[in-house]
């Protein structure tokens, strides 16, 4: 990151550039469990009134894969084990680490497409992501 640690945009290519080389600078195959999944963010009532869209995909506890976008873009096409929705307020939350995931999920606050018995299982392994996310400077 710059010297000042300028704020990145949140949900913009630039912020999910420095997403990526955080995680792969923080996260082990091993503090992922080794998971292979993906899963496909679908961010509601934005304030730019588009929807948004983030990927991840890991294989064997790796990001291989991490888009973002809105409808225009390729992120929309990708299939995904996971398909979470909800508002961007609740999104960010998540990904500032103030919420977790699956305290998120059983309030209803976001809605899963997907197995819900895997998802509550890797939920400690998201929510370990999302503290990653958390350290990226953001303009939400």
């Amino acid at each position: 990151m710059s010297e000042k640690q300028k704020k990145l945009s949140y949900l913009s290519q630039e912020w999910l550039d420095e997403v990526i080389v955080q995680i792969k600078a923080n996260l082990s195959a091993e503090d992922m469990k080794n998971v292979s999944s993906s899963m496909k963010n679908v961010y509601k009532n934005c304030p730019d009134k588009k929807i948004h869209y983030l990927y991840f995909k890991f294989e064997k506890g790796l990001l291989t894969e991490a888009l973002v976008g809105t409808d225009k873009d390729e992120v929309v096409s990708r299939s995904s084990e996971f398909q979470i929705h909800g508002d961007y307020e609740t999104f960010a939350l998540i990904s500032q680490a103030k919420l977790g995931a699956r305290s998120a999920l059983m309030r209803n606050q976001i809605k899963l497409k997907g197995n819900m018995v895997k998802a509550l299982r890797l939920a400690s392994v998201v929510d370990r992501l999302n503290k990653i996310i958390a350290t990226v400077p953001t303009e939400f």
